[in-house]
C-alpha cells in the first residue's frame, strides 16, 4: 500500500534535521556495562562504547553532544560518537584561535623525539626548541601526572563517597604511597598527613571502659559509634540488652543518638571495637537462681508455643520452658496447644536452671501431687467407679475417671457373652459404671470390668487373675504401649529434648 505524500510529510516532520557528519544533541536514555544509549530523535538509538564516558559521571536523562557518522549502518542502527564531537569541537577552537592569535592551555601528556605531545583538546607537537626561550636539555620534568586518592586513604574516619570531604579542584597537599611504573598508576594519601588515631588504641579505650560517642549508622546487626574523630565502634543488636528481644537497631537507637556503652573487644589490626550496652547494667541471669530457686511454685503467662512445649514469661525477658512431658501427670500430651494457649496464666515448678545457656525448666505437673503417688487411697479392687469412654480400640476401651486418670475395659471385661468388636457395645462418650480389678501403681493401669459389676468376691477374684492372664497372650500385643500411650505414662518424649532460647 502506497504512502500518501500527507503521512510522508508528517514522518518527516516527527525528525530533527539531521545531517551527517555534524554535532547533534542527544538524551541518555540507558547505560549498559559495555555501552550507552543515546536518543538523537531518529527512529533508532545510537550506541556509544562506556569508555568514552570513562572519567564522566553520567546518568539517564543526561543531554550529550556527539557527532552523526551516520543515520543508519548496513544494521540499521545510527552512528554517533561522543570523542569524535568532542574533537570536532576542539579542532574547530584551535583553528578559531589560531586565527586570531590567542593562545590556549594544554596537558603535556609524554616526552618524544625532538620535543612534546601536548593534549589542547586535540593532540598536538611541541618542539623541544619552543618550550623555552633557551631550550632545556631535560624534557622529563615537563609531563603531566595524575594520582589515584583512593576513598579508603582520604579520612582515618568513615567515608561513604568523596564528595563528604572533597571538592573538585580542590588544591590538596598529599603523600605518594606507591608508584606502578608498569601500570603507570601513582597513589596518593590524605589521611596519613595526619598522625593515626588508632595508634595506642588500647590505652585511649581499655577494655571495660565506660566510653560516649555519637551513632554514625545504623544496620541491621548493630550500631556504629563515633568514639573520636576516625574511631568507632560497633555495638551488635545481641549486646544491646540482656532481656529485651531487639530484632532490629533502629527499633531502640536513632542517628545521631549520644550513647554510652563498654568496651569489650579491641582488634587493631582490622581497626574493629566491639561495644555493648547491656553492659552497663547488671545480667539478671547471674542471680537467677536467688530470684527463682529450684523447687520453687511460679506464676506466669503463655508466651509462645513450639511442638516441644510452652514458654512461660517468669518477668520482662525472662522465660521458662515447660516441655510438653512436664505437663500432665495422667495425660498423654502430643501438642501444649492441647491444655495451653498464648496468654494463659499458669502456675509451674521451677524443675533446673542453666545460667550459661540462659534456660529455665519448668513442670506444670510438679505443681499439683501426682495422682498415681496415692492412688491406693482413691481406688481398690472390688470399687464400683463411673466414668466417661474416651477412646475404643480392637481390644476394649479407656474409661476417664476422677482426676483424669483413664481405666482399662478389656474386650473381655465387657460382658458375659462373646464381643466381637467393641464398638458394638460401647461407644465413646459413653457414661458406664464398671467395676475395678486391677490397681497396677508402678505400671499406672487400672483394670475395670463392665461384666463383674454383679459378681460376688470369688468371681471378681476369677476376673482379676484372668485380667492378668491377658497380658503375655497374644490377644494383648501392644496393649501396655497403647495403655501408656492413652495414660501418659513412661512412652512420654524424653525429657532432655533439646530447645534453644532462639526457638521460642
Amino acid at each position: 500500500m502506497a504512502i500518501s505524500a500527507e503521512l510522508q510529510a508528517l514522518m518527516a516532520s516527527s525528525f530533527k534535521d539531521l545531517r551527517e557528519n555534524s554535532i547533534v544533541k542527544g538524551h541518555i536514555i540507558d547505560i549498559k556495562p559495555q555501552v550507552v544509549l543515546v536518543d538523537i530523535g531518529y527512529k533508532s538509538e545510537g550506541v556509544i562504547p562506556s569508555s568514552e564516558f570513562e572519567d564522566e559521571d553520567i546518568q539517564i536523562g543526561d543531554e550529550v553532544e556527539v557527532l552523526l557518522e551516520k543515520l543508519e549502518n548496513d544494521e540499521g542502527m545510527v552512528v554517533v560518537s561522543k570523542e569524535k564531537a568532542a574533537h570536532k569541537q576542539n579542532w574547530d577552537k584551535i583553528v578559531k584561535v589560531f586565527n586570531e592569535g590567542g593562545l590556549v592551555k594544554g596537558k603535556v601528556k609524554a616526552v618524544v623525539k625532538g620535543g612534546l605531545t601536548v593534549n589542547v583538546g586535540v593532540e598536538a607537537f611541541l618542539p623541544g626548541s619552543q618550550v623555552d626561550i633557551i631550550p632545556p636539555k631535560e624534557l622529563d620534568g615537563y609531563v603531566g601526572m595524575d594520582g589515584l586518592l583512593h576513598i579508603t586513604d582520604m579520612s582515618w574516619g568513615r567515608l561513604n563517597h568523596p564528595s563528604e570531604m572533597l571538592v573538585i579542584g580542590q588544591m590538596l597537599n598529599v603523600i605518594i604511597l606507591d608508584v606502578n611504573k608498569e601500570k603507570e598508576r601513582v597513589s596518593l594519601g590524605l589521611k596519613q598527613l595526619q598522625s593515626n588515631p588508632w595508634e595506642n588504641i588500647e590505652s585511649k579505650f581499655p577494655i571495660g571502659h565506660h566510653v560516649k560517642g555519637k551513632i554514625t549508622k545504623l544496620v541491621p546487626y548493630g550500631a556504629f559509634v563515633e568514639l573520636s574523630e576516625g574511631v568507632e565502634g560497633l555495638v551488635h543488636v545481641s549486646e544491646l540488652s540482656w532481656t529485651k528481644r531487639i530484632t532490629r537497631p533502629s527499633d531502640v537507637l536513632t542517628l545521631g543518638q549520644e550513647i554510652e556503652a563498654v568496651v569489650l573487644q579491641i582488634n587493631k589490626d582490622e581497626q574493629k571495637i566491639s561495644l555493648g550496652v547491656r553492659q552497663l547494667e547488671s545480667n539478671p541471669w547471674d542471680d537467677i537462681d536467688s530470684r527463682f530457686p529450684i523447687g520453687s511454685h511460679i506464676k506466669g503467662k503463655v508466651r509462645n508455643l513450639t511442638a516441644y512445649g510452652a514458654f512461660v514469661e517468669l518477668e520482662e525477658g525472662i522465660d521458662g520452658m515447660v516441655h510438653v512431658s512436664d505437663l500432665s501427670w495422667t495425660r498423654k500430651v502430643n501438642h501444649p496447644s492441647e491444655m495451653l494457649k498464648k496468654g494463659d496464666e499458669v502456675e509451674a515448678q521451677v524443675l533446673e536452671i542453666d545460667k550459661a545457656n540462659q534456660r529455665i525448666s519448668l513442670g506444670i505437673k510438679q505443681a499439683e501431687t501426682d495422682p498415681w503417688s496415692v492412688i491406693e487411697s482413691k481406688f481398690s479392687v472390688g470399687d464400683i467407679v463411673k466414668g466417661t469412654v474416651t477412646k475404643i480400640a480392637s481390644f476394649g476401651a479407656f474409661v476417664q475417671l476422677q482426676d483424669d486418670i483413664d481405666g482399662l475395659v478389656h474386650i473381655s471385661q465387657l460382658a458375659d457373652e462373646h464381643v466381637a468388636r467393641v464398638k458394638d457395645v460401647i461407644k465413646v462418650g459413653q457414661e458406664v459404671e464398671a467395676r475395678v480389678i486391677k490397681v497396677d501403681k508402678g505400671e499406672r493401669r487400672i483394670g475395670l470390668s463392665i461384666k463383674a459389676m454383679a459378681y460376688d468376691e470369688t468371681q471378681l477374684k476369677r476376673e482379676a487373675a484372668a485380667f492378668d492372664a491377658l497380658r503375655p497372650s497374644t490377644d494383648l500385643v501392644g496393649l501396655e504401649e497403647a495403655f501408656r500411650f492413652a495414660t501418659g505414662g513412661t512412652t512420654t518424649p524424653a525429657q532432655a529434648e533439646e530447645w534453644r532460647p532462639g526457638e521460642k
